[in-house]
């Protein structure tokens, strides 16, 4: 989503105007943006926000359950990929369909060149 489209204090903003509409007890009618219009508006938001506050936790929760049953998912793949290598090599076809590079398909290490100072 691009740029907002109100200015990030909108809220204390508005809960200026409120406090000073209550300060000023008369509350001047503008066409249909009323006090009544404007604090309900705001308490809609407010409530919104709460709303998405306890979601979010919800949703850190969930992800962290998420999280914790992957890496145990992970171990095992890692113990039975493990056990596969060592019952049939890991050389071994069945070793490359459990997900593991064959022995003789990894890259040799290359030799490194050392250079003699003068």
């Amino acid at each position: 989503m691009g740029k907002k489209l109100y200015p990030t204090n909108t809220l204390k903003q508005a809960r200026n105007i409120i406090t000073v509409w209550d300060h000023l007890g008369t509350v001047p009618l503008i066409g249909p943006q009323g006090y009544e219009n404007l604090r309900a508006n705001l308490d809609n938001v407010e409530d919104l926000k709460e709303k998405i506050g306890r979601l979010e936790k919800e949703l850190l929760s969930l992800r962290n359950e998420r999280d914790t049953a992957c890496i145990e998912i992970w171990d095992q793949v890692k113990r039975a990929r493990a056990g596969i290598k060592g019952v049939y090599g890991d050389d071994s076809t069945e070793y490359q369909l459990a997900g593991g590079t064959r022995l003789s398909d990894r890259k040799r290490p290359r030799r490194k060149v050392t250079s003699t100072a003068e």
